[in-house]
């Protein structure tokens, strides 16, 4: 249903047709998309396409996995700050709140609906006004059922940092958070009516994240968010700034306000897709075609060919099928009389894989961890620095960020690589990520997520 692509004379950028979608005389706006590395689409949709639905568009075009982890992201250069859309957003309607040097960013964002597969990691009972109240631990499903019915009364309280308004300074001040808003107690820890101040409205505002550190705005900690009016002119005297103490805060904050702002509607957001594959799975022959269907697993090591009945002797040997692909492969590129050395194909047989990222340095591994999610497993794999030999693994877990140098290690003349000291050993880091995404090992937990970043 996606027009011929045409090329724009001026930007040099894809313009995509997207109006058979659309009613005939309907509307078409021009949106431009960057991808991370600072390259863009212009895309023309109608007035009334959602994240989500452009989301899908350019997952279609970029020839991406889709697995509903890709996100439009509001993004403020000037200001320092980005938030992602959510999905059932108009991207028209964003576009016309947003400055002319604000763009939308095409990005991974693995946390998006986190919260609803692990609510209690995502609400301390500490900050959670309904625990601390029945002094009682809460099923999950619970949890989420009263932040999501409109009859329930949740609050999220706790400190937070406050930059004063039009001054450099910040104020620690008790904090309540509910669906009519964000208020500050005048009085400790107070949450009678007298001693609430309302510092800012959910309905007509939206929570972003801080992403220029804690030194252009002085903050008292790295954990910033910012609660920005939407019919505002974008300047930094209408921003309300927030600093907490610690990442679990800040996530939590930011969860509850979406939560309270968009209700039922996020839920719907999140089992969308889920309906979408239950549905699919139903039509197997679409997915995949006849011929594959009716392949078989087969043995030809005896004088006739035989059928594999049984699955696990049929994965078995799909496993030892890659294992001996990889050893012909290393003797078709180094030859017999090849000056490389035999572990060429090796060190490099990872470059083209979505989770190697290269030369890039231990703060740009945290600042894409960051941006992609912090959820359990998310990792990518780079060059080490200090090593030039070795490589190292970046993994999230609990919302912190942990490294695992990957060193080469010889035996018999070959080399391997290992992240515990030799005791496990892989041919190659194709092998070690595939070994880490089924058995945890000394890691923290199981690699999950890769960090990856596409160019559109």
């Amino acid at each position: 249903g996606v027009g011929s692509p045409a090329l724009c004379s001026q930007e040099q950028m894809l313009v995509i047709h997207f109006g058979i979608f659309a009613p005939i005389l309907y509307q078409q706006v021009i949106v431009k998309i960057f991808s991370e590395d600072g390259m863009g689409k212009v895309v023309e949709i109608p007035a009334d396409m959602t994240a989500r639905d452009l989301c899908q568009l350019l997952v279609y075009k970029s020839h991406c996995v889709d697995d509903n982890t890709w996100a439009l992201v509001e993004h403020h250069p000037l200001l320092g700050l980005e938030r992602c859309l959510e999905d059932h957003e108009l991207v028209v309607q964003v576009q016309a709140s947003m400055n002319s040097d604000s763009r939308f960013l095409f990005r991974k964002n693995y946390a998006k609906y986190e919260f609803f597969r692990n609510p209690l990691t995502f609400f301390p009972e500490h900050m959670v006004a309904w625990c601390q109240e029945t002094s009682r631990t809460i099923p999950p499903s619970q949890l989420l059922q009263n932040f999501l019915a409109t009859s329930s009364c949740p609050e999220i309280q706790g400190y937070l940092y406050v930059k004063e308004v039009g001054r450099k300074s910040w104020k620690k001040v008790y904090m309540f958070l509910r669906r009519s808003g964000l208020y500050c107690s005048t009085k400790g820890t107070s949450k009678e009516p007298r001693h609430l101040q309302l510092l800012a409205d959910l309905e007509d505002s939206n929570i972003f994240t801080v992403i220029t550190g804690k030194k252009q705005h002085g903050a008292p900690t790295d954990y910033e968010f910012c609660i920005k009016p939407n019919k505002g002119r974008g300047e930094l005297k209408e921003l309300r700034i927030l600093c907490a103490e610690d990442e679990q805060g800040r996530t939590c904050w930011m969860t509850a306000f979406r939560l309270f702002k968009y209700g039922i509607v996020l839920y719907q957001n999140y089992k969308i897709p889920q309906q979408r594959k239950t549905l699919l799975s139903h039509f197997s022959a679409p997915v995949r075609s006849v011929s594959e269907n009716s392949l078989v697993a087969m043995d030809f090591s005896g004088r006739i060919g035989r059928v594999i009945d049984n699955p696990v002797e049929a994965q078995s040997a799909a496993m030892e099928e890659g294992h001996a692909w990889r050893r012909s492969q290393r003797m078709n590129i180094l030859g017999s009389h090849s000056p490389l050395h035999h572990s060429s194909l090796s060190s490099v047989i990872h470059i083209a894989q979505l989770w190697f990222h290269g030369r890039i340095t231990r703060e740009e591994s945290h600042r894409i961890i960051h941006q992609q999610g912090q959820v359990d497993g998310l990792f990518l794999l780079r060059v080490s620095q200090s090593n030039p030999k070795a490589f190292v693994l970046t993994l999230c877990h609990h919302q912190k960020i942990k490294h695992f140098q990957i060193l080469p290690c010889e035996e018999d003349g070959q080399v391997f690589f290992s992240l515990d000291d030799g005791a496990t050993k892989f041919t190659d880091l194709i092998q070690l990520v595939e070994f880490y995404q089924l058995n945890r090992g000394v890691l923290p937990c199981k690699l999950k997520h890769p960090c990856t970043v596409v160019a559109l």
